[in-house]
């Protein structure tokens, strides 16, 4: 039987996926404040190295006591969570709509809950459902609420979304990994190793396809969000998720990635000047119910998921 975290352990977990979210949710403004000055891959490049300057002190003071076999698995988590997936995701949101590519985001977190069914063997009830197909159909609203500005005549495209739902389903893999890791780890170890491997794996490719990034022509406002990016969007938030996931099932904290695509879509509506319609606010509400709903179901329901 798996140990069951106390009722104020599982509002704390729940409290760390929705606020990894919401941090989550800018990275796109960040993103696309340095994309004026460098491509896709040297962005995310630097995104990651700021952001292993700020888990280096982690890692000094927690070393990492894997075994063999965990190795494996945390170094097949990072190629997957790391390079692939957000070199397929910015690639993609270059190629379509900020709408359309949160609304791509906002299926992530029923392709969570199914792939915890099937292969993390956690059960999701007629309510859950119900509530994460509400949240979904929020983040929706929200990023159809307004009229979209197509920047640099770029309008919505089917290969940038289908590219940006493949970095969810690569995402999977990712979490699903370092759900198995931290189960015997703590999350500081996880998410500090596994984010200093992932950027590494990143560093080659970008390096020897790319070549350096650019560093004389950034100007102090790309710099700062490039910071931001990494240390906020980046160390933070996968530093919150994974200690959030530790102690609540991956299938209900998937619930709170919709305030991810629900945060960029308020931002990209603001910096493309389009306006938040009714339907937008509407969504805002069907995705605070859900989680509310989610949260505040009762502890004895979570425990019974967890033994």
């Amino acid at each position: 039987m798996a140990q069951v975290p106390s009722r104020r352990q599982f509002a704390a977990g729940y409290g760390a996926c929705a606020l990894a979210s919401c941090l989550w949710g800018t990275g796109f403004y960040f993103g696309k404040i340095a994309l004026t000055q460098m491509s896709v891959a040297h962005m995310v490049l630097y995104r990651f190295l700021f952001a292993c300057v700020a888990l280096l002190p982690l890692v000094w003071r927690h070393p990492a006591r894997f075994g063999a076999s965990e190795w494996r698995v945390l170094i097949l988590a990072s190629f997957l969570g790391v390079p692939v997936q957000f070199l397929v995701q910015f690639y993609g949101l270059s190629l379509t709509t900020v709408s359309h590519a949160s609304m791509m985001v906002g299926t992530m977190p029923v392709l969570l809950a199914v792939a915890a069914s099937l292969f993390a063997h956690e059960r999701l009830d007629v309510m859950g459902w119900m509530a994460l197909g509400a949240s979904t159909l929020g983040v929706g609203l929200i990023a159809l609420g307004g009229t979209p500005a197509i920047s640099d005549g770029r309008g919505p495209s089917v290969a940038g979304d289908l590219l940006v739902v493949l970095s969810l389903v690569i995402a999977l893999g990712w979490i699903l990994l370092n759900k198995r890791l931290l189960e015997k780890h703590p999350p500081v170890v996880v998410t500090a190793y596994g984010l200093l491997s992932g950027a590494a794996m990143l560093a080659v490719v970008v390096l020897t396809t790319r070549g350096a990034p650019p560093v004389y022509s950034v100007s102090g406002r790309a710099w700062m969000a490039l910071a931001a990016s990494g240390v906020l969007c980046t160390a933070c938030t996968t530093l919150l998720w994974n200690w959030g996931i530790q102690r609540v099932p991956a299938s209900r904290a998937g619930v709170f990635l919709n305030l991810e695509p629900a945060v960029g879509s308020i931002l990209g509506i603001q910096l493309l000047g389009d306006r938040l319609g009714p339907f937008a606010w509407i969504g805002g509400g069907l995705i605070v119910a859900a989680a509310a709903t989610l949260t505040t179901r009762g502890h004895t329901e979570v425990a019974a998921i967890l033994e």
